[in-house]
């Protein structure tokens, strides 16, 4: 009877030999077909990268409006005053006073959606990314709809 408990062949078979392997031996080069083409030979190719562009929206409605705000200016779409607190890049409900700019504030400045004439102004600007051509965003299709839904409703007219 065999000392191991199992019986299948294995790792502690005798007839193998212990210990690190000699070096290997250097592979031969790999021939390429020649129809295939592994990588071109200016380098990767890259990505096609969405154009990015920064915006200025209505905190209320989000609606699109210019980086340029005037001190009596209003959204155009709920009229509510760009020039307030939560327009601003300073706001933050989490800081005291709920600004950022804390420091150089004397007293808190409430209600923070209504107009008020703090010098620490600066418009909240995000960068989005422009999902559509400049020249179909400027096409004026009265319905609204973009040219890929046009696209797709003639094909079946």
């Amino acid at each position: 009877m065999s000392d191991r408990k199992y019986r299948q062949r294995g790792y502690q078979d005798e007839g193998k030999p212990r210990g690190p392997k000699g070096p290997a031996a250097p592979r031969p080069p790999k021939e390429r077909t020649p129809g295939r083409v592994l990588q071109d030979a200016a380098g990767p190719k890259t990505p096609n990268l969405m154009a990015a562009r920064e915006v200025f929206r209505c905190a209320r409605c989000g609606h699109l409006l210019s980086l340029e705000v005037a001190h009596d200016s209003r959204c155009s779409r709920c009229s509510v005053d760009l020039h307030s607190c939560v327009q601003c890049m300073a706001f933050d409900t989490s800081a005291r006073w709920e600004c950022t700019q804390n420091a150089a504030l004397p007293a808190r400045v409430s209600p923070k959606d209504e107009h008020n004439a703090c010098t620490l102004f600066v418009p909240r600007t995000t960068v989005e990314r422009q999902t559509t051509s400049p020249a179909a965003s400027g096409s004026g299709d009265a319905s609204g709809t973009s040219s890929a839904r046009r696209a797709f409703d003639d094909l079946f007219k």
